[in-house]
């Protein structure tokens, strides 16, 4: 299959010929880096425009949290928060793409009814399994992502006493993630509406981080697009500032790393800020040609 393009719901396609941009809607009081700025449908949806605006061609929309330590909401608490917004957003900006970032079936159904067209889900269909027949039934985008443990029992990548284990990090994720996209596929989903996240920040030290970017060529062998989540993250402040440090404190280097996941073979690109992210992926984009 071509990795080039991404067939979402409602009839869309996303040409991944060059970087894309997914910006990130926090509607939530505690997520790590940008926890209640959006904090009604409104405010929600001018700052959907603005994104698009700076160079997003989709919008990711999440209700619960998935820092470490996080606590869990339940499906009837992220529909209420996430559900309006998306209804507002779709009808503010009928032709743009947007992702609901949910495990459970129930809140992505919601979404998917408000107008969303993806389903982000960080468990890759482990923790609520009918969300690989939804995805198959609507004909929406599925993004599979890998992680050692759920927030409430990981860490921060610059925090754990022993890293987390591995046989090999890049081999270890690809086989999970090969075997996530196949049990998608047995479900019904379309091979060209599946994309693959490595789950940077999900279960691994910096360095294991900084390994799966180098070798995501490895990923991409397995035939999907592959999209980058490293914006604010600690490992990227770890790197980059070589201290402990806050989010809002990182975006030269998450820049840096989009930049270097782009030339490693990701396609998509999970940012808080995407101004600057497009501009910087442009840039890389011109470059390479």
């Amino acid at each position: 299959m071509s990795t080039h393009r991404w067939q979402i719901g409602h009839g869309k396609v996303i040409d991944l010929s060059e970087p894309c941009i997914v910006a990130i809607l926090n509607i939530t009081p505690d997520s790590f880096s940008d926890g209640g700025k959006l904090d009604t449908p409104e405010v929600a949806a001018l700052h959907a425009e603005r994104c698009v605006e700076t160079g997003a061609r989709v919008l990711d929309i999440g209700g619960e949290s998935t820092r470490p330590g996080a606590e869990r909401i339940d499906a009837g608490e992220q529909i209420a928060r996430v559900v309006p917004v998306v209804a507002e957003i779709r009808r503010r900006l009928p032709e743009v793409a947007i992702s609901v970032d949910t495990t459970l079936a129930a809140v992505a159904q919601a979404a998917i009814d408000a107008g969303a067209d993806i389903i982000n889900d960080v468990s890759a269909g482990e923790e609520d399994g009918e969300i690989l027949s939804l995805a198959a039934s609507s004909g929406s985008g599925l993004i599979l992502m890998h992680r050692l443990a759920p927030p409430t029992e990981d860490s921060y990548s610059d925090r754990y006493d022993s890293n987390p284990r591995y046989a090999d990090v890049v081999a270890d994720v690809r086989s999970y993630l090969g075997a996530r996209m196949e049990l998608a596929l047995d479900a019904g989903v379309k091979r060209e509406s599946v994309v693959l996240d490595p789950g940077l920040g999900f279960g691994k030290s910096v360095e294991q981080n900084l390994e799966l970017i180098r070798r995501t060529g490895e990923l991409c062998e397995l035939g999907a697009p592959v999209m980058s989540a490293a914006s604010r993250k600690s490992f990227v402040g770890r790197v980059s500032l070589g201290r402990d440090s806050e989010p809002s404190e990182r975006l030269a280097g998450s820049v840096a790393v989009s930049a270097l996941h782009a030339q490693a073979g990701a396609r998509l690109f999970r940012v808080h800020d995407p101004a600057e992210h497009a501009q910087a992926l442009r840039v890389w984009s011109a470059t390479m040609g």
